[in-house]
């Protein structure tokens, strides 16, 4: 059995410059922008990896790594493009690629490494056939759907999104839905997945209307997503849920939000205010515990998967504590990034000079910096309506058993109507084991947990008075059938 690293939270904003005047004589033919899928062989075994970059509108990369049969997913990647040399870095997992790239972006080939060992890779890009197959996995919908465009006042920037809205004569309830780190487009495809396009069509289905959006500088929205914080995001949010309001066949009064990971500490802190809350919040993974502690607690995890000695772990720890103390120490930034590079290039990290230059960069950046400091509990008390917390049990980023309860306690301080609960063997993105993904064409496909849809559905009902049954306008193709976990699966929380 191969043993993997888990993935870590997504700590720093994943970019790379790239200048054609940095290339020397090449010139790429447009920004690499796709998924790149390749063996990885290690310690006598083998998995297939998925690395996804993404152009920004601002000219750097987001990448996340994949490892679906490690049920890994949206590990961070620094993207580093100079001319056909690309390096892409997962640094707290240790590991790193080192190559070229090929035919134009077909493929990237080169050498993976890993607790110092070195294996050559080749990175193929994905066939289009996914998209293809993702496209059949959805039914024509019998709801109505629409692209829309609303603006954040605060920031004048436009985002845009869709819009879908159950068939009848309404008002419905509606939802806003909020994603987790780094820069998603409305449907949050992650390697095929498309988890808030399943979100959405299963609620609308059900008589609740729901808004999903690109993030600020991807798809159809405006504005740089590299410079945002937390808090930014928040005015995301309010913007949604004023635009919401504002729509035929909604009820106003019944308009909530959803966030998944920081997503879901978004829709909190968007609760908090005393004007226009939303009705009701639904947390799916998200932090109870401060930034600063859930970043150490993964760092510790990591080290101890890969067979790191007490020594190591303990080293490690202390450069990540010297390095957050520099930062916060340093509000100006080029200084804070000479001691960060300073540190890490003389810790025995074995990052090099570059890297450590990307990695300062990185972990000085304003998200990075809100992220240091943000803790949760502290404006929870301040939540002023109905909250559904969730959480996986086979969530490798956001433990269920680290962040559920301490969000449940300080919501229940607060006396707000607060339930809680964890979902079985669900991950971070809310999958069920592989083994219990419908079959399409001959293929499994990756599907938001059945229970999950059901535990948010029925909640949310309760709370808004949401129809029993909703009549469609129009015939539809019957669902792609999907196998129903046992409800034996959830285990409810005691508060």
């Amino acid at each position: 059995m191969i043993k993997f690293l888990l993935p870590a939270l997504s700590l720093i904003l994943f970019a790379a410059n790239f200048s054609p005047a940095t290339a020397g004589a090449y010139v790429a033919p447009a920004p690499l922008s796709g998924q790149w899928k390749g063996p990885l062989k290690l310690l006598g075994g083998q998995i297939d990896v998925i690395v996804t970059i993404v152009p920004l509108t601002n000219g750097t990369y987001y990448g996340a790594l994949d490892a679906p049969q490690q049920r890994i997913s949206r590990m961070p990647v620094t993207v580093e493009l100079k001319g056909t040399e690309i390096k892409l870095r997962m640094d707290q997992a240790g590991s790193s690629f080192v190559g070229k790239v090929l035919n134009n972006g077909a493929k990237f080939s080169g050498v993976w490494t890993q607790a110092g060992v070195k294996t050559p890779m080749v990175l193929q890009r994905a066939v289009a056939a996914k998209a293809v197959a993702a496209a059949l996995f959805r039914p024509a919908p019998p709801y109505r759907e629409s692209e829309v465009v609303f603006q954040n006042p605060a920031t004048k920037q436009r985002l845009g999104g869709t819009l879908t809205v159950p068939a009848g004569e309404g008002p419905f309830p509606a939802v806003v839905l909020l994603s987790d780190l780094g820069p998603q487009n409305r449907d949050v495809d992650v390697t095929g997945y498309r988890m808030f396009a399943q979100l959405a069509d299963y609620l609308t289905r059900h008589g609740v209307a729901v808004l999903r959006f690109d993030d600020r500088g991807v798809g159809k929205s405006g504005g740089t997503f590299a410079t945002a914080t937390t808090a930014d995001f928040v005015t995301d949010a309010q913007a949604a849920l004023a635009y919401l309001r504002t729509r035929p066949l909604v009820a106003a009064q019944h308009v909530g939000l959803l966030g998944h990971g920081e997503g879901a500490n978004v829709a909190l802190l968007a609760a908090t205010g005393p004007d226009r809350a939303p009705a009701f919040v639904v947390s799916l993974a998200g932090y109870g515990v401060p930034g600063y502690d859930t970043m150490l607690r993964q760092q510790l995890e990591i080290m101890r998967l890969t067979g790191a000695d007490a020594l190591e772990v303990k080293a490690a720890q202390d450069v990540y504590h010297r390095t957050v103390t520099a930062i916060r120490q340093t509000p100006d930034n080029t200084a804070a990034r000479a001691k960060v590079v300073s540190l890490l290039t003389s810790a025995n990290t074995g990052i090099d000079a570059s890297m450590a230059r990307a990695r300062a960069a990185q972990l000085t950046t304003p998200w990075s910096r809100y992220f240091f400091d943000f803790n949760p509990q502290p404006q929870l008390g301040k939540v002023q309506c109905p909250v559904l917390l969730l959480n996986g049990t086979a969530d490798m980023q956001v433990s269920a058993r680290r962040n559920l309860a301490p969000l449940r306690r300080a919501l229940q301080g607060a006396r707000r109507s607060v339930s809680s609960y964890q979902l079985k063997g669900v991950n971070h993105l809310f999958q069920p084991a592989p083994a219990e993904w419908p079959m399409v064409n001959g293929v499994q496909q990756p599907t938001f947990s059945p229970i999950a849809l059901n535990k948010i559905y029925t909640w949310v009902a309760v709370k808004t008075k949401v129809p029993s049954t909703a009549s469609p306008a129009v015939p539809s193709r019957p669902a792609t059938p999907t196998k129903q976990n046992k409800l034996a699966g959830l285990s409810r929380l005691r508060g």
